[in-house]
């Protein structure tokens, strides 16, 4: 069974990715509930840490029972990031996590995220220098490559290895990519193959049914699957594909009851956590999920998404109840 450093983890684990205003401490207290793993945080700019700028500074809020949780950041400059790691110590993770993966211009301009593969050797130097500043395990979130041509995952999962990287999530797309196309697992698999490599190998992109899952387990041969895409508005992904594995069956899906009590939970305990006026919304990218496939919903589905007011939000909540309450989602 996989460990990162000494957090020993069960076969096969599903790991919560870092998702920027969606892996939130409620989101992540939904998911973990449902069977995720590990969970990581939203990823955090060091330099917003280190200038203690409000918004990067919250997402550090971790909880007692989200454990094991990764805090991941990013950027590209070593003090920066060195300063960083002493300020997410004091959040108290189980794991600090580098972000050499997130495709976005404005991180990826910035030679940070994504754009550090075009320097592979200060990705490792950072590392390196990340692992000796703290006592926490370090581990890396990273894609392919650059683009198709600088695909280089082996030796570079390797050399970050050997300074003392504790695991890696490979994202099977480049950034050039950046979401399109399928994610290709084969050279997640040959990193996973390479005989110098003992730490855990975990795939990412398009796992989006148990079935995927079983696939990157069985037939891939990966130690674990970081999951983002498919999780959103729907923790309960990570317990059908944990039902799966045990019985090969499909987990019914949830019903209207369980959706409309999750998305309330969700929504309150964002009000809790961030306010009334950003809880309202950023809950507001779930509900497609939490209702998806309802036949003429969309009536309902437009005000959750358009309104600013959380009673007015509870209330849509209470008439989806009501009108979709015996709605049949295994004939969906």
């Amino acid at each position: 069974m996989p460990k990162i450093g000494d957090i020993q983890l069960p076969d096969f684990p599903l790991l919560l990715a870092p998702m920027e205003d969606v892996s939130d401490p409620p989101f992540r207290a939904l998911c973990k509930e449902q069977g995720a793993d590990v969970v990581y945080t939203e990823f955090i700019s060091s330099e917003g840490l280190i200038r203690d700028a409000a918004k990067s500074v919250m997402k550090l809020d971790i909880y007692e029972k989200e454990r094991p949780v990764g805090i991941q950041i990013f950027g590209a400059n070593l003090d920066s990031m060195l300063q960083s790691v002493e300020i997410v110590e004091k959040s108290k993770p189980d794991i600090i996590d580098i972000n050499f993966g997130c495709p976005v211009k404005k991180v990826v301009s910035k030679g940070a995220g994504a754009g550090i593969l075009k320097d592979i050797d200060l990705m490792v130097s950072l590392t390196k220098a990340m692992v000796e500043r703290t006592h926490l395990p370090i581990t890396v979130k990273t894609r392919l490559g650059w683009d198709q041509d600088s695909i280089k995952i082996v030796e570079v999962a390797e050399r970050l290895q050997d300074v003392g990287c504790k695991a890696i999530s490979i994202h099977g797309r480049t950034r050039v990519q950046m979401y399109k196309g399928v994610a290709d697992w084969t050279p997640i698999a040959e990193v996973k193959n390479n005989q110098r490599m003992h730490i855990p190998v975990f795939g990412n992109g398009d796992v989006d049914t148990p079935e995927a899952a079983m696939k990157m387990r069985d037939d891939f041969g990966l130690d674990g699957a970081m999951i983002g895409r498919a999780s959103i508005g729907y923790p309960w992904f990570f317990k059908e594909v944990k039902h799966f594995f045990k019985t090969g069956e499909h987990l019914a899906p949830p019903t209207m009851q369980e959706r409309v009590e999750a998305a309330r939970r969700h929504l309150q305990m964002s009000i809790d956590w961030k306010g009334e006026k950003l809880g309202v919304f950023e809950t507001r990218r779930h509900y497609t999920n939490y209702f998806k496939g309802i036949p003429n919903f969309k009536e309902y589905r437009m005000k959750m998404v358009t309104s600013d007011d959380a009673v007015d939000v509870f209330s849509t909540l209470d008439e989806v109840l009501e009108k979709f309450g015996d709605y049949d989602f295994k004939g969906s």
